[in-house]
């Protein structure tokens, strides 16, 4: 990743390498630590953050459910990002990662007398899927790893731990020659991607799972609102990985992932192996929200 100037740590901006921690830190021991992915982008009207309150508020709702007591409000986090970002004087699109997590001061299973610590840091960063996947799809993998069941573990929180399971599940992808990983849940319907939201269009219908065995997903809720602009019928409903197989079109929705078409899975091609029609309409229509071209949501950008 490129290096920026700047990295927000408890209340101090401070120079990029200098950011660092001590090798005790309980987080990095036993995974107890929340955090976001926010995207800022550069529009006609300077740099501006995406649905920010979202994310600062699912970052402390994150920290609420793994008993983690944050040590700044959302107000102050919110601020904290906009500092940030002013700071380190971006030119171009820029990726913000705040993190609360657990610092050094005591060992053991046992969290609640660890320090609290806050970090917030930013850099630029292009496409997570690749140019190329966004405008020509990507070929995907359901993963032999089920998503952490919700017996065992809380997947409302965007939490450190939840994600050895996303990354087992996207190295088995790549190294089968796939480009991601699409996550069943432990009763076998689809879940979700190894950090992306996922949906299917059958007949002209945008299907995509509750949240039941998925995050909460920011991005998601913004092309189900799209789509409800455009009169398309949307349905919150279990998907079996065969109807995955036999649909028109699909594609991943997240932060990082923006929306990005799905051409392949498990070696099916899905519709005609290529970005479709209606995928197509909400991805253009996402980047003119997050650009800042669309004035219905234009209250969803905070602007730099």
């Amino acid at each position: 990743m490129e290096k920026a100037k700047y990295i927000w740590m408890d209340g101090k901006l401070t120079p990029w390498d200098e950011a660092q921690v001590h090798i005790l830190t309980h987080t990095l021991h036993y995974g107890n630590g929340v955090f976001e992915g926010t995207r800022a982008y550069q529009t006609k009207d300077g740099l501006a953050i995406f649905r920010l309150k979202d994310h600062t508020k699912r970052l402390l709702n994150s920290a609420k459910i793994t008993m983690i007591t944050p040590p700044y409000t959302q107000e102050e986090l919110e601020q904290a990002q906009i500092e940030l970002l002013r700071a380190n004087d971006f030119k171009s699109n820029v990726y913000l990662r705040p993190l609360i997590y657990l610092g050094y001061g005591v060992m053991g299973l046992y969290h609640v007398n660890a320090p609290v610590k806050t970090a917030i840091a930013a850099w630029e960063w292009g496409s997570y899927l690749g140019d190329e996947g966004l405008e020509n799809g990507i070929k995907v993998k359901i993963s032999s790893f089920t998503r952490n069941s919700v017996k065992s573990t809380m997947g409302k929180a965007k939490a450190v731990a939840n994600y050895l399971n996303s990354q087992m599940a996207k190295f088995e992808a790549l190294d089968c020659g796939y480009e991601e990983a699409l996550m069943l849940d432990d009763e076998g319907f689809v879940a979700e991607g190894s950090g992306e939201c996922f949906f299917i269009i059958r007949d002209g219908v945008l299907i995509t799972p509750p949240n039941d065995n998925s995050l909460e997903s920011i991005t998601q809720d913004t092309v189900i609102k799209l789509a409800k602009d455009f009169g398309i019928e949307v349905r919150r409903e279990r998907i079996t990985r065969d109807e995955v197989f036999i649909c028109d079109e699909a594609f991943f929705t997240g932060t990082a992932a923006e929306v990005t078409p799905v051409k392949e899975v498990d070696a099916r091609v899905i519709g005609d192996g290529k970005r479709g029609p209606i995928t197509k309409k909400l991805q253009e229509a996402y980047f003119d929200v997050v650009y800042g071209r669309n004035d219905k949501y234009k209250n969803l950008l905070t602007y730099i």
